[in-house]
């Protein structure tokens, strides 16, 4: 088995090179490969690099929604009573 030909990053890390074709046909493993090794891995197209690919920056933790908003808000009057006196309610002071 060959090894795939390096290449260097912007930062001048090594990287492998991996041709599109055999990116295509193994596209599955080498994301894996990327997951497991946090190594990125460069596709060229005929030998010119097309795409980096690179493993995820951080693990982002999904937090619930539900209560999410808990001890945000702030009561400033009363909660019970209309927001208005009847005079202002036309349909009340309607004669039918």
């Amino acid at each position: 088995m060959t090894t795939p030909p390096k290449s260097t990053d912007r930062e001048g890390t090594s990287l492998e090179a991996v041709p599109i074709a055999k990116f295509k046909a193994t596209c599955l493993a080498l994301l894996e490969k990327v997951r497991r090794t946090g190594q990125p891995i460069l596709i060229t197209r005929r030998g010119q690099p097309i795409a980096e690919v690179v493993p995820c920056s951080s693990r982002s933790t999904r937090r619930a929604w539900l209560g999410s908003f808990a001890s945000t808000g702030r009561i400033v009057g009363d909660i019970v009573a209309p927001v208005s006196g009847q005079d202002d309610w036309e349909a009340l002071n309607a004669e039918m």
